[in-house]
């Protein structure tokens, strides 16, 4: 039974992360630079379109799935909703409720359809959401929705986006960021080359924090593939609470602790995954599915149960430990530790 709790997320994240990597491999984009080998250039120069502009066309794929904001732009309130979001393994993710993720910006697959007057966010779980380019501004007191309401302009060759009117249903990360009905953010798009796609997030909400922050990631270009819709049909199980997992927790020496340190390579699913396992303080740390940070509660001297609602398992003969196993309602995913660099 105590499997079953702590694994509730993993039912979610099955139907919700894995079938959005299994995508179309054989349909070749067009009109793109290549290499002598045939394969798509992403180095070579972003495309343009017929009006000069940066065309940012195409799917794209962002890895990260956190945000990282400077720890006193956090408001007392907002740590205290991060954890309770933690205590219940992130349960009420709008993702894992079957609603729009709304203004989480990072992480998953989208289509941009770019037009002069239009450009269009289409995401595979079947939202979307409309940057006007027509030369409209943000209404003051807008009716709150799940994506907000978006104008963007050009500023040279990158494109930056205006945001407002979001309800605060939605998170801003996987971890559980929150935001209020007062969050305005402006985004920064420029594609580098055809592979690449930086962003500049500013947010503010003073609702929810207590200075505006700025952060920055990349996105890369999907060529020679297609999205598939990714529908949540399964919100699953979810029982018990992360305080349930630390109260069942038990000593071990630190002697074991030390020889499961070290970085694990495999896949989840059929994405690569890398695992770094680092001790503080006497806990075991770890980087979750989400590249989340995970600490690892011991269940037993070779098991332990992560706050991301997963068990892991590590090898009991090795000295370091060779193996090291994340446990899944859908199977045991297993990683091989990598030799020190």
């Amino acid at each position: 039974m105590r499997r079953m709790r702590a694994t509730a997320l993993a039912v979610s994240l099955v139907t919700i992360a894995l079938p959005s990597e299994a995508q179309w491999l054989t349909q070749p984009t067009p009109n793109i630079p290549r290499t002598a080998s045939g394969a798509p250039n992403l180095a070579a120069p972003a495309p343009r379109g017929m009006d000069g502009r940066p065309d940012l066309s195409g799917p794209w794929m962002g890895r990260a799935a956190l945000i990282r904001i400077p720890a006193d732009a956090l408001t007392p309130q907002s740590k205290t909703l991060i954890q309770e979001r933690e205590e219940t393994f992130l349960r009420d993710r709008p993702s894992f409720q079957c609603q729009p993720s709304g203004p989480e910006p990072i992480a998953g697959w989208r289509r941009i359809i770019q037009t002069p007057t239009l450009i269009a966010f289409a995401y595979d779980n079947l939202t979307y959401r409309l940057i006007f380019m027509d030369g409209r501004t943000l209404e003051a007191d807008p009716h709150p929705a799940w994506m907000g309401y978006s104008v963007g302009r050009w500023d040279g060759d990158t494109l930056v986006v205006d945001s407002f009117g979001f309800n605060d249903r939605t998170w801003l990360d996987a971890r559980g960021l929150p935001h209020t009905e007062a969050l305005r953010t402006t985004e920064r798009y420029r594609r580098q080359s055809l592979g690449r796609m930086q962003v500049e997030l500013t947010v503010s909400d003073p609702g929810a924090f207590a200075k505006s922050w700025t952060t920055t990631y990349e996105w890369a270009f999907q060529p020679d593939t297609e999205m598939l819709e990714s529908l949540c049909e399964n919100r699953g199980d979810w029982a018990g609470r992360l305080s349930d997992v630390e109260r069942d927790a038990v000593a071990v020496p630190l002697p074991t602790l030390e020889k499961y340190v070290g970085v694990y390579s495999g896949l989840w699913g059929n994405r690569p995954r890398t695992v770094s396992v680092r001790l503080e303080g006497g806990v075991l740390h770890a980087n979750g599915v989400l590249d989340e940070p995970v600490r690892l509660i011991p269940h037993s001297d070779t098991l332990f149960a992560g706050t991301d609602g997963l068990f892991y398992a590590f090898d009991p003969e090795g000295h370091p430990a060779a193996f090291m196993l994340e446990r899944h309602v859908s199977e045991d995913w297993r990683y091989t530790r990598q030799p020190p660099r």
